[in-house]
């Protein structure tokens, strides 16, 4: 059976599919393809559900819920960190009356920045070019996700906020989740159930074989040495990452419930997992 595992060419997401990638984490019975691209274009896709396995934004996840199930490993989650608005030093102090450059409008990024300022101005562009573009002047600010939260000060950025860490301040200390792996619920509950179990053992296989997985995971690093791939990777693929728990499962209910309460989302959310 062919399935087609999505997610974004990143060095996080490179680690947690190592093991399947690799074949160190065998898949009989299936032939697995991964499919690279960034988060808003898999996004997009899957509300044409175009791919089996794929990592979504938890904002567009909750649009998608009456064809895909959350896996109840793969999360990203920002704990007292995560997406990060920043400006040059010479520029703005706060996001008063301020154009910030955002990665796209399903992102969880965004669904956080809005949260924390409803009126923020924004424009979209790709999130590797956001950094280039505050610091030419094209844009007053940047929301910078991936690899950028660890780099922006060798660029002589300034951060005006981290949404991660008010977030956590918001919530009474709840991670921030960014995204997660969702698998499409026409595979029926067997299927479901042996990927889902192939997908925790990749995750398993990479935390418990660090060394190489993150030397794998170093080529979609853009340009981090292999001491910032590390710490990027500790950040994004962790205990969170291998089961949500019930700190992490809380964080997305509320992430939902305060983004619908705010009127970010039409409806109420109801988030459910993959046995």
């Amino acid at each position: 059976m062919n399935i087609r595992i999505a997610h974004s060419p990143d060095s996080d997401d490179a680690f947690m599919f190592y093991g399947l990638a690799s074949g160190q984490v065998p898949s009989p019975g299936f032939e697995l393809e991964h499919v690279l691209a960034d988060i808003e274009t898999l996004n997009r896709a899957a509300f044409e559900g175009t791919y089996e396995i794929t990592a979504v934004s938890f904002h567009a996840y909750a649009h998608l819920t009456d064809r895909y199930l959350l896996l109840p490993h793969g999360a990203s989650m920002g704990d007292r960190y995560g997406p990060i608005v920043v400006a040059r030093k010479a520029g703005p102090s706060s996001l008063d009356g301020v154009r910030v450059a955002i990665p796209g409008e399903l992102t969880t990024a965004f669904l956080a920045l809005r949260l924390y300022s409803p009126s923020v101005e924004y424009v979209v562009m790709p999130f590797d070019e956001i950094q280039d573009r505050v610091r030419d002047g094209t844009v007053s600010a940047g929301l910078l996700i991936h690899e950028g939260q660890l780099t922006y000060a060798d660029e002589g950025l300034q951060k005006l906020v981290d949404l991660g860490e008010w977030w956590a301040d918001r919530t009474g200390g709840l991670p921030l989740p960014l995204g997660g792996n969702v698998i499409r619920r026409d595979l029926g509950a067997a299927t479901i159930s042996t990927l889902s179990q192939l997908l925790h053992d990749s995750i398993a296989y990479g935390l418990n074989h660090r060394a190489e997985a993150v030397d794998y995971a170093m080529q979609f690093g853009r340009g981090l040495d292999r001491r910032r791939t590390d710490e990027f990777v500790g950040m994004y693929v962790n205990n969170l990452t291998l089961d949500y728990g019930h700190r992490g499962r809380a964080a997305v209910q509320r992430l939902l419930a305060d983004a619908q309460a705010a009127g970010l989302l039409p409806t109420p959310v109801t988030v459910e997992f993959a046995a």
